[in-house]
């Protein structure tokens, strides 16, 4: 009964922004579409807002993971158009807070004491609040300060019950709609899926952070917040409660004096060393996660959080990334589409001369502008989306990594618009290959999978021993083969004779049977030549012989 309510409350929503003139009604079948004739939205009237704000709206009104699913669907650039996808950015993930003594009794229940036995301090009203959890202050006997996070009561529930609409919708608007198949909004629910599960277990969280952390260790770069494990599980997390100016405050940084400058390269290289270094990327820098400390704005330092999405690159990955990135700034399109199907991004009979002329037909306008207005996120999703017209397969990857790209350029220029990403860039990119494929890279290949080889050596007789044995057994299986076949053939060549031999026998039987019925009534008439003829048909139907 609660979805079939939910389900109205949709309509109702979907009807009041008139959702309905955006679609093309005409693939529709005939009943669906005289439905959506005569239906009672009818009744209000076409809203004066644009698209991307009715939508925007309508997901606002909708709720909770429906604003999350906006929130997402706003960095898939490579799908949407740019006036809807630059309107669900401003999607706000503030949502009313859910009681504190729930809050409590839900860590009471997960930790198994009491908040007073856990904390000397706990704050039940919450320091902040959205989609799917609320973070309380807190402080340990221990003296250190702390914030809680806490999962909504009910939120799986709620979840699931909306993405089994998401997914009814979306296969409605892909079975429909041209638009929609070139969308591919079931896939991109399936994405959404995927994120949202992952940000309700926050062990899963707890081990991000922790891993970022200790990749950057003692860093003045960025710092990652403590997790407290003792604390943690899936529905609640510890963490140290961080001091920070918001990244997005640029009138607090300018007053304390930040380095806006270095503060915006230092953005850049972060992202790069999470990137080409770690193969491990956080992947939600937007600014509601990102501050900046305040202990030394001339080296100015980052302070991440929520890093319930991160993600990663394979090597070989990240190899053809920094070649295709490194030869599309030299303006080489053809090593651009040729390394696109060498990586396997593009099927392998993709036309490498159209491929190229169309990455060049698009790319080649960007170098029209200076090289600082030029925007890196641009040119990955422009790619992108080139690659996809010669059927690139989707890169979950890349898209993460397109998306947080976007973040970070967009914090850049917002902290410093002069900001030359291609300068602070390439070089970065430069080194790293040249480390890869230089002395120091074979040497480190050499440190790191020296005990491998090492050990491999150590096997090698026995590897060897094991292929001698293989090989004879592939000798001996080869000769059973052999004799096998030859018999095969022997057994054909004797049904083949056979065959001609049943021929032969009915071509004497029938001449028999002619001659012997033609104009003699009397068996001592039949002449020998018939009677010949049979015998030797029967002799060669049911004879022996090969």
């Amino acid at each position: 009964m609660t979805r079939v309510f939910r389900l109205i409350r949709i309509a109702f929503i979907f009807s009041k922004y008139r959702l309905d003139v955006y679609f093309d009604l005409a693939p529709l079948p005939a009943p669906i579409r005289w439905l959506f004739l005569i239906a009672p939205w009818r009744l209000f009237p076409a809203s004066k807002l644009s698209r991307a704000e009715c939508l925007r709206l309508a997901l606002e009104e909708l709720g909770p993971v429906f604003i999350k699913f906006g929130q997402m669907l706003s960095t898939r650039r490579d799908l949407l158009p740019d006036d809807i996808a630059d309107e669900l950015k401003r999607l706000q993930d503030q949502v009313p807070p859910f009681a504190g003594e729930q809050a409590t009794t839900i860590i009471e229940k997960a930790l198994g004491q009491s908040v007073n036995e856990l904390f000397s301090e706990f704050e039940t009203q919450p320091l902040a609040s959205a989609s799917v959890a609320q973070v309380h202050c807190a402080k340990l006997h221990a003296g250190d300060e702390v914030v809680v996070k806490v999962i909504r009561p009910g939120i799986h529930k709620t979840i699931r019950d909306d993405l089994n609409l998401l997914f009814t919708l979306a296969q409605l608007l892909q079975r429909y709609s041209e638009d929609g198949r070139r969308l591919r909004p079931v896939e991109v629910v399936t994405d959404y899926e995927r994120t949202i599960f992952n940000e309700l277990n926050l062990l899963i969280e707890a081990g991000n952070t922790s891993q970022l952390r200790r990749n950057f260790q003692d860093s003045d770069l960025i710092y990652l917040p403590q997790i407290y494990w003792d604390f943690t599980r899936k529905n609640v997390l510890v963490m140290e409660r961080i001091h920070g100016i918001p990244i997005a405050d640029i009138a607090a940084l300018h007053r304390q004096n930040t380095d806006m400058k270095k503060l915006a390269e230092r953005g850049v290289e972060i992202f790069f060393t999470q990137v080409f270094r770690d193969s491990f990327f956080h992947a939600d820098m937007h600014p509601g996660n990102i501050f900046v400390s305040t202990k030394n704005p001339a080296e100015p330092q980052y302070i991440a959080i929520d890093c319930g999405i991160v993600g990663s690159l394979t090597q070989e990955d990240k190899n053809y990334l920094a070649r295709i990135l490194l030869a599309f700034f030299k303006r080489d399109y053809r090593q651009v589409a040729a390394l696109h199907i060498e990586s396997g991004w593009v099927p392998e009979d993709t036309p490498l001369s159209e491929f190229e002329t169309s990455i060049r037909s698009v790319c080649e306008p960007i170098f029209e502008k200076p090289l600082k207005d030029i925007s890196f996120g641009q040119v990955l999703l422009r790619l992108f989306q080139t690659a996809r017209q010669f059927n690139m397969e989707v890169q979950p990857q890349l898209v993460l990594l397109q998306k947080t790209l976007l973040n970070i350029e967009g914090l850049g220029r917002q902290i410093y618009p002069d900001l030359d990403l291609w300068f602070t860039a390439k070089p970065f990119l430069e080194d790293w290959m040249k480390e890869r494929t230089g002395p120091p890279g074979l040497l480190k290949a050499m440190r790191e999978q020296g005990p491998d080889w090492l050990e491999q050596t150590a096997e090698m007789p026995q590897l060897v021993l094991d292929v001698v044995q293989q090989i004879k057994r592939f000798k001996d299986n080869n000769d059973q083969q052999r004799q096998t076949l030859k018999l095969l053939t022997a057994e054909i060549e004797q049904g083949r004779r056979r065959q001609k031999r049943a021929w032969w026998g009915i071509a004497a039987i029938a001449l028999a049977t002619i001659t012997a019925t033609t104009g003699h009534e009397q068996l001592y008439q039949i002449p020998p030549v018939s009677w010949i003829a049979g015998l030797a048909g029967l002799y060669l139907l049911v004879g022996k012989g090969t």
